[in-house]
């Protein structure tokens, strides 16, 4: 029995019931609805399924005889555009530009992308964990790029993501503009394979940056894609804990979504690779998270001893900028939420409490959210006035900041306030909520 790999364009016409003809007149009538004649026979959709990529002008026909939307074949390389397939790359040099170029594509079409499952984004950290990074190549036919202006981009690169909290939608273009310009610099300049490693490094925070920026925008495919980009350049870089710290923001993003179950198996990859104690103390923490949206109790408080254990860890050099705000405050809010999560509101609020109350004040998207924390605390201990004061600062705080992630979970909490329009401050709230 043939054992080989069936190519994707096969498995989809398979499940439709389509022998080869099949597929051939369904593209011949999608021209005609066009106006236009098509060629395309038996022979070239074999062709096709044997490995030869069909011309511009025939994918687009077989995008709309397969009921696709037309702009996936400009965001998605062939074969990754046919239906079913929003699988990511796999790890490998040879995938880490192409995960680039299509992240960078997928905000053409962030409403209508399809994100990728939690299955597959477990197996890719299960490739992760035991693939060592490929050798960075070196010198390239182009220009050669200068360390001088490497250190300007990465200098740059860290001001804008500086801003992206506060100000998101003024440096959402500038942050993919520049990771524009750092895969450029990849594939066309001359560089050696230390500069050539800064620049995938700089590739990875960007992707990083800009997904986060999305995630709080609510675009979760996009931001997906703009993780899994950060996670090729990361790899491609040799740098473990960041590549650990995108794996870890991928399992949040899982949990957020409602899929924990995956983001246990994400982390639980991360975590076998990731060395500073401070990465290490957030990835347990994340984890943390995760298992108390199951309700397993008892795994829930194990991560979080380790989260605790590890951010009391010292150790000479700097934590990852990626994780270098982490803290304190960061473990007692989660702590508190994962508490709140397994029916301890007392002692969750108290712990939320205690971090909004350490949390350093430049942290304004951090803070909104804590602050809808505080609220949700508040509304399971039956203190209204408290909940609808918290959830008033967050929606305040997130409206002048533009971060529609807090908005939104204020949005969720509402209807717990309209059974309590007569406690003090829960009237103003409601109109801030219509008004938002």
């Amino acid at each position: 029995m043939d054992s080989s790999p069936r190519h994707p364009l096969s498995l989809v016409r398979a499940e439709r019931g389509w022998s080869l003809e099949d597929l051939a007149r369904e593209v011949r009538d999608a021209a005609a609805r066009r106006g236009l004649r098509s060629g395309t026979r038996r022979g070239r959709v074999w062709k096709w399924e044997s490995g030869v990529e069909p011309c511009a002008e025939s994918q687009l026909l077989l995008a709309e005889a397969l009921g696709v939307d037309p702009a996936d074949v400009d965001v998605l390389a062939w074969p990754h555009w046919l239906p079913g397939l929003q699988a990511p790359l796999p790890l490998g040099a040879h995938h880490t530009v192409t995960a680039l170029r299509e992240a960078l594509k997928t905000t053409m079409k962030r409403r209508t992308l399809l994100g990728y499952t939690g299955t597959a984004l477990a197996g890719l950290a299960a490739q992760w964990a035991v693939l060592e990074p490929p050798a960075v190549a070196g010198s390239r036919p182009g220009a050669a790029v200068d360390a001088e202006f490497v250190e300007w981009l990465e200098t740059t690169a860290a001001q804008l993501s500086g801003l992206a909290t506060v100000r998101p939608r003024h440096t959402a273009a500038l942050l993919e503009a520049h990771l524009e310009t750092v895969t450029t610099l990849i594939t066309d300049a001359g560089h050696t394979p230390r500069v050539g490693r800064r620049l995938h490094l700089l590739a990875a925070s960007l992707s990083q940056t800009i997904a986060w920026v999305r995630f709080d925008q609510g675009e979760h495919a996009v931001a997906g894609r703009f993780w899994h980009a950060g996670l090729h350049s990361a790899h491609a870089g040799a740098d473990h804990d960041l590549g650990a710290g995108i794996l870890s923001d991928l399992a949040y993003q899982a949990t957020w979504t409602g899929d924990p179950k995956s983001a246990v198996g994400i982390l639980e990859h991360a975590l076998t690779r990731t060395g500073h104690p401070a990465a290490r103390s957030l990835l347990h923490l994340r984890k943390a998270r995760a298992h108390a949206a199951l309700r397993e109790a008892r795994a829930c408080r194990r991560a979080l001893a380790c989260s605790e254990h590890e951010l009391a860890a010292t150790r000479p050099d700097p934590a990852p900028a990626w994780c270098s705000w982490m803290g304190e405050a960061d473990l007692a809010v989660d702590s508190g939420q994962c508490l709140l999560d397994l029916g301890d509101h007392l002692q969750a609020l108290h712990l939320i409490d205690e971090g909004l109350d350490t949390l350093q004040r430049p942290r304004d998207k951090t803070r909104g959210v804590f602050l809808t924390y505080r609220a949700q605390a508040c509304v399971r201990e039956g203190q209204i006035d408290r909940a609808a004061a918290a959830a008033t600062e967050a929606l305040t705080l997130a409206r002048r900041i533009g971060a529609p992630r807090c908005v939104a979970l204020v949005r969720e909490l509402a209807p717990a306030f309209a059974l309590h329009r007569t406690v003090e401050g829960v009237p103003e709230l409601l109109d801030l909520v219509r008004a938002t």
